[in-house]
């Protein structure tokens, strides 16, 4: 691989911070030791530092040699809600909470192309660097960007990057147009009348409407959509009762739903409510719908991600670079920055032992340097193609 000498020359050093950040793991919005190690090492590294952007977010600015244009350069902090099983010495000390995400290394990786930016400066215009906060379906990015992100920080293009357990070590995925799924949760309140359980006459059982809501919901899929068109809808929760006696007067039930459109968003929630209209009809219940808008559909230029992967076949090679192929239905709120500026979103391969969002996953710090080699790169890189 052609990595950045000096990027190589300090990857200890960025193991050692990964490995500390993962052992530190907090969630959205509340990353107050994250974002601290992360603003007190750019400004250490001489770099004109903001905090408190978007709550808890970080943004760097490091100026070229001369005016230009710029690009933005992104990376997730927070952890999840997961009690960590991998037995690691740097294993989370945050009882559940863990870094399953490798947002740990994804900020590092961002860190070390800010270090090798800011000691070379070797390019036209600035490059914003900006640590997110709250990745994990709390709106991190829409934080940011209320928060008048690309107003204060204005970027002519901006990258992201997420790590690929499982995939080939080293391995640079990209997909040009359509690449993650936009994302609803919703919540599912059915209202009956609950009863003693020997006289199921006297209720109108909640449990029985919300069952066949379950059903129905998913019939949108196989009865409503163009098979053609990637949509998944999901239950994940079901709550209801307390006694194996009683009745209960209420259920709810929880899920997700992915699409790779807004105008499949808008024919699924209308048909969330109309299945749910009909069975409270039905069973002489009342629901009650909260669908809310999480993710966007992640949407990468397709003419930047073609140049991204020129740039990577230079670091990695040809036969690890992968342009193109399906888009995943997992959903990820760097789509809210690409809404507003164009850019692409790449992902990097490595030999995890578990995959996302698991409790017994591990991050593979060999990939720190070429991350932070690929980051640096599309900065170094882009601001010339943009002079």
């Amino acid at each position: 691989m052609n990595l950045i000498d000096q990027i190589e020359e300090f990857a200890d050093e960025l193991t050692s911070i990964r490995q500390d950040l993962h052992a530190h793991p907090e969630l959205g919005f509340q990353e107050e030791r994250t974002s601290s190690v992360v603003a007190d090492l750019l400004e250490s590294w001489g770099i004109d530092t903001h905090r408190g952007i978007g709550k808890t977010g970080v943004i760097g600015v490091i100026h070229g040699a001369k005016p230009g244009r710029t690009i933005g350069l992104r990376a997730d902090m927070d952890a999840l809600p997961i009690q960590e099983e991998t037995n690691l010495a740097y294993g989370s000390k945050n009882p559940g909470v863990m870094h399953a995400c490798g947002h740990d290394g994804h900020t590092t990786m961002l860190l070390g192309a800010a270090r090798y930016l800011a000691d070379t400066k070797d390019f036209d215009g600035k490059v914003v660097l900006i640590f997110q906060p709250a990745e994990e379906g709390l709106g991190g990015a829409r934080a940011m960007l209320a928060d008048k992100l690309f107003e204060r920080f204005p970027c002519d293009e901006v990258y992201g990057l997420h790590n690929w357990p499982g995939a080939s070590q080293y391995q640079v995925g990209i997909k040009p147009g359509k690449a993650m799924a936009g994302a609803d949760f919703f919540d599912i309140k059915v209202i009956g009348l609950g009863s003693h359980g020997a006289r199921p006459q006297d209720c109108r059982d909640p449990i029985l409407a919300a069952t066949a809501l379950v059903q129905g919901l998913q019939s949108i899929v196989s009865r409503n959509l163009d098979p053609n068109d990637p949509v998944v809808v999901s239950i994940t929760q079901f709550h209801s009762g307390t006694a194996y006696n009683v009745i209960p007067g209420e259920a709810i039930i929880s899920g997700t739903v992915r699409m790779f459109s807004d105008e499949l968003r808008a024919i699924i929630r209308t048909r969330i409510n109309e299945i749910s209209e009909g069975v409270a009809a039905m069973y002489g219940v009342k629901v009650e719908v909260d669908i809310r808008n999480i993710f966007t559909p992640l949407i990468n230029d397709t003419t930047l991600s073609k140049a991204f992967a020129d740039l990577a076949r230079d670091i990695v090679g040809d036969a690890k670079v992968t342009l193109g192929g399906d888009p995943v239905t997992g959903s990820e709120d760097f789509a809210d920055m690409l809404n507003v500026v164009p850019g692409a979103y790449f992902t990097i391969g490595h030999q995890g032992t578990a995959a996302l969002h698991n409790s017994a996953f591990t991050f593979d710090d060999r990939i720190l340097p070429l991350g932070a080699t690929l980051l640096a790169r599309i900065a170094e890189t882009r601001t010339a193609q943009l002079r």
